[in-house]
This record gives C-alpha cells, structure tokens and sequence, in this order.
C-alpha cells in the first residue's frame, strides 16, 4: 500500500544525514536520496530508499527536500549547478537545510530560489551531534515562515526532541552560529584543562565525573574530556574543520553586524593552527595535543 505520509528526499549522506535517514525511512516516509558519493547511500538503499542520480531528479519525486550539506558552496551547488534542484522545483514544495551556513548567503539563495521557481527555504540547523542524530534527539532551530515550520513540524519530530522558530529565514543560522561559539570555545578549554591537569598530576579521567552537576558541567564536557584524557580520538564523530568553519563565520556575521567576537577570534585562530597541524579531517578529542605539544 503506498504511503499516506509526505514524500521526502534527502541530500547529503555523511555522519548526521546518514542517521537521520535511518530515521526517516523507520518512521515510514517514502525516501528518495542524493550524495557526491553513490556508495554513501547503498545502506539505505537496502531499507528501502530509492537512490537518485543528480538533486534535480530527486526533486522532481518528493514533495519536500532535505539537505545536510558541508558548507555554503556545497549547498550553492546542489541547489543552482547544472541538475541542481532548481531545475526541478516547483510551488508547493519547501526545502528545508539542516547545514550550518551563512546567514546572508541563506538568505540570498532562498530569495533566488522563491523567485525563479516558486520552493520556499526554511534554514533548520541542528545541534546534538552524531548521538543527536541516531538517538532522534537534536535541537533544531528554524528560521523560515511561522506556516512552513509548522508544515515540517511533525517531520522534524522525528529527529529532534525540539523545534523551534527563531525568526524569518537566516535566523536558523544566526542561532546555529551562536551554538557553535559556545561549542567550540568550551571545546577548546577543555582541551587546556585536560591538559593542564595530566601536567600537574591529575587524573584527567576523573574531571567529567568530578564536575558532574557542577556550575562548569557540560555536554562538551562529559563528552569531550574522557575521550582527550584517553586520547580516544576514534571513532570520528565531528571534525575540526566544521567548527573552524563555523567559527570564521561568526567572526564574519560580528564584523558585518559593527562587533566584534574576540574570544571566538582567538577561538578560531588556534582551531586554525590545530588544522594546519594536519587535523582538520580528525575529531575536536585531538584539540588536546595542541596544548600538550605546547607543554613540550
């Protein structure tokens, strides 16, 4: 019997797309998927996705289209490029980005996108991770019109254990941004402390525990410090790049807002130099040797 539920395809097939799809597919949406790399989606090929062969086709099956793309260009890309969903909008249909881009650059390409075919753009960045993903529990935060979001709403439930609305397209981003500097600021001194405390004769292990409910816990906390103090930096969940990525962007929508973000500079600055190092591909646990090695 076919499916009563909106059709649905996805494009962008990595660490969080991958469990999201798990996901979709197991709450009984009919899927269709796209990604650079074919051999991405035979998994869910096997649980019933139809694999298609450029965006535009994907677009032209389902009612509703998915990204959780690397970056702007890439989402730039699949959207306008030769094949791209563009070609194959139309009225009716949302797409709805769970990438973390630039606000501006969001919100010219949904402009773009409205007046050439009609689709509308709600920005839904999430938070959570690779657990978030698999566990259906990932914050997401929209911009996007009050009536599209609510569309979405009983879909993204599925992914998320909240949604909520910050304001009209781009909005998402400028959240998703902020999420990130407190991400990637709390990673990085974790990673000093950890640090600090092997130098000074603690066991590192122990300061997860320790903080647990204190006023310094965190998520990046219990998740980040037993993974440096053991230097568990398999298997990968995030990378680096992702954060250094975001972090430039905050330093960038600061500067065109008349700001400044002075801790994320400094933030980014050594997320940069621990890339350069040759970490850009590997997870944030590694952030930890940048400040074992300067002990050294």
């Amino acid at each position: 019997m076919p499916s009563s539920l909106p059709s649905l395809g996805f494009v962008g097939i990595g660490l969080m797309g991958l469990p999201m799809c798990r996901r979709l597919l197991a709450a009984g949406h009919p899927l269709h998927v796209w990604n650079r790399s074919p051999d991405k989606c035979s998994e869910l090929q096997a649980l019933g996705a139809v694999i298609e062969h450029t965006p535009a086709a994907l677009c032209a099956e389902v009612d509703l289209v998915m990204l959780c793309l690397a970056d702007t260009a890439a989402v730039r890309s699949v959207v306008f490029d030769a094949d791209g969903i563009a070609e194959r909008a139309k009225p009716g249909q949302l797409l709805v980005d769970f990438s973390s881009l630039e606000p501006a650059a969001t919100r010219e390409m949904a402009a773009a996108l409205e007046s050439r075919t009609g689709m509308r753009w709600v920005d839904a960045p999430v938070s959570g991770g690779t657990p978030g993903a698999e566990a259906g529990t990932l914050a997401i935060m929209a911009g996007g019109r009050e009536e599209d979001i609510e569309r979405i709403r009983p879909i993204l439930a599925h992914l998320g254990q909240r949604l909520t609305r910050m304001g009209d397209v781009g909005a998402g981003q400028v959240t998703k941004v902020c999420n990130q500097m407190l991400v990637a600021c709390n990673a990085l001194v974790i990673a000093e402390v950890v640090a600090l405390a092997e130098r000074a004769g603690v066991d590192a292990a122990l300061l997860a525990p320790a903080l647990a409910g204190g006023f310094a816990d965190s998520k990046p906390l219990q998740i980040l410090a037993p993974q440096m103090a053991d230097s568990q930096f398999e298997p990968i969940k995030w990378h680096v790049r992702t954060l250094l990525k975001d972090l430039d962007t905050a330093v960038k929508l600061a500067r065109e807002q008349g700001g400044a973000t002075p801790m994320s500079g400094l933030a980014a600055q050594l997320m940069r130099l621990h890339g350069s190092q040759g970490y850009l591909e590997q997870d944030p646990a590694t952030l930890v040797r940048l400040f074992r090695e300067a002990s050294q």
